[in-house]
């Protein structure tokens, strides 16, 4: 039976789901350290899943992930798009901490120009610092092994689009295992002649990455193992020579659909991915590590504009509203973690890196700057909540160049279509979430218990606490040394 989280419209007591804080669940992390596998994908929106609500989607190896572990309904990227993202997963910062706010590119430089906008962005950052400690590092001391599997994109491009960097790749970032292939995503056949059509029902093109991820499983590890799976879907482009697929989601998604044929595509491509973490969690439990074994699944930003259907969330990939950076984040550890469990505490993936720090024996609470904080409390069940803000700073425009005017100027929900991201940055503390605009001084205030779709402004009605929340995000920004913004003559 499909379990649907309903949390995400302020009903947190589902049928045959306990939700997190309820009495008589438990969680203890005593006993050994466990393996950990953390599973990123690219793009997929909070809303892809079968679990979360969507209405056409087939997730059934996902969905089973969240009935057997915990979920967070308020689970949150760090950034809205790719590099940023992910460079603050791996070191427990922040992008403005960092100050690595955008995706990384062949060479240093600016954006390009657009047309009729007042603001600079800060140069680009091409690599995520050598001094900066990461997760592999971090988890190699503990004594664990370290593996890394997939996409990187935390250097400058190094010799083709998504090159590792022999100095700044994952080799020598505490990742003693590192392979990549793009497997059976298009990227692998970009420019070139797609595989043959699939023909047979059931059948998917076979994954090379995934199945290095299996072989190291199958390993006899003699110490815990750390590994991370950073999966190219789904990321466009989007295709599949699995023509069952297309056929499969053009029953299902109705003719009136709004955008259907990108749609229809898109199923597919989610249908894939969901395939694939099947055939990486059945690899867990034939290597009999499965019980041993934390287990996490996020994504590194929202949903594409063209593609994914973020609703009931406001906005996509590349902008602060909710539908840029609210993302699936399950966990499963069994035994250890109550199955079929929804937290509703707002969490960033920049918790992860102190969450496995403490699991491997290296509480990361001496360490100054970060931004993250271990989440074994809600392991614990105990309904303790955090008393603190998460914050967003996003100091460009997307698109880049003069394609920026040719876009939507509005953000809506479920528009399919790239919209104007001006420099913004964010912050959410407990229900309410505030967006601040640098081209005007401007803010918004939203409260999320009860308008999840941002379409409500309330900065008029409650100008007290719109001030209380803006002065906290600037002052955490000036703390950080965030870059920022500047201030430039408008262009005609």
């Amino acid at each position: 039976m499909k379990i649907v989280w309903l949390a995400l419209y302020g009903v947190l007591s589902l049928t045959g789901i306990m939700v997190a804080g309820d009495r008589g669940t438990s969680a203890g992390l005593e006993g050994g350290r466990p393996n950990i596998l953390l599973i990123l994908a690219d793009d997929l929106a909070w809303s892809d899943l079968g679990c979360h609500g969507h209405p056409w989607h087939e997730t059934p190896h996902l969905d089973a992930l969240a009935r057997d572990g915990l979920g967070f309904s308020h689970g949150y990227a760090p950034a809205p798009i790719c590099s940023a993202s992910r460079a603050s997963i791996l070191t427990g910062k922040s992008p403005a901490r960092l100050g690595f706010e955008f995706v990384t590119k062949g060479q240093a430089g600016r954006q390009s120009l657009i047309p009729r906008v007042s603001l600079e962005a800060p140069p680009y950052t091409l690599n995520l610092p050598l001094g900066e400690r990461t997760m592999g590092e971090m988890m190699e001391e503990a004594g664990y092994a370290t593996a890394w599997f997939g996409k990187w994109h935390l250097n400058a491009h190094y010799q083709r689009y998504l090159g590792w960097s022999p100095t700044h790749g994952p080799q020598r970032r505490g990742f003693a295992t590192a392979e990549d292939t793009f497997g059976s995503h298009p990227y692998a056949y970009r420019g070139r002649n797609r595989p043959p059509v699939l023909l047979r029902k059931g059948t998917y093109p076979p994954d090379t990455l995934t199945g290095k991820v299996v072989r190291f499983l199958e390993l006899p590890h003699r110490r815990p193992f750390f590994a991370i799976l950073s999966h190219y879907y789904v990321h466009t482009p989007v295709d599949t020579p699995a023509m069952w697929l297309l056929d499969k989601y053009r029953d299902k998604i109705p003719p009136g659909a709004v955008n259907r044929n990108q749609r229809i595509k898109y199923a597919a491509f989610v249908d894939t991915l969901d395939h694939y973490i099947g055939e990486l969690l059945r690899g867990l439990e034939d290597a009999g590590k499965a019980g041993e074994t934390l287990v996490v699944f996020t994504s590194d930003n929202g949903g594409h504009p063209e593609y994914a259907s973020n609703a009931p969330l406001r906005g996509s990939k590349w902008n602060l509203y909710e539908g840029g950076i609210r993302v699936p984040f399950l966990f499963r550890w069994p035994g250890r973690l109550p199955a079929g469990t929804v937290c509703p505490e707002p969490v960033c993936a920049y918790d992860l890196y102190p969450t496995f720090a403490e699991l491997a024996g290296k509480p990361a609470g001496l360490e100054e700057g970060l931004d993250g904080r271990t989440l074994s409390p809600l392991f614990q069940n105990s309904g303790q909540g955090f008393d603190r803000s998460l914050y967003w700073h996003f100091p460009y425009y997307h698109p880049e160049g003069r394609k920026f005017a040719e876009m939507q100027p509005g953000i809506g929900i479920n528009d399919f279509a790239v919209s104007q991201t001006r420099p913004v940055s964010a912050l959410r503390r407990g229900s309410h979430k505030l967006l601040y605009f640098y081209e005007d001084d401007r803010q918004e205030l939203y409260n999320l218990e009860v308008d999840p779709g941002e379409a409500r402004d309330l900065s008029g009605t409650f100008p007290e606490k719109a001030a209380t929340l803006k002065k906290d995000l600037h002052q955490y920004l000036k703390q950080v040394g965030a870059r920022m913004p500047k201030h430039v003559i408008v262009r005609p």
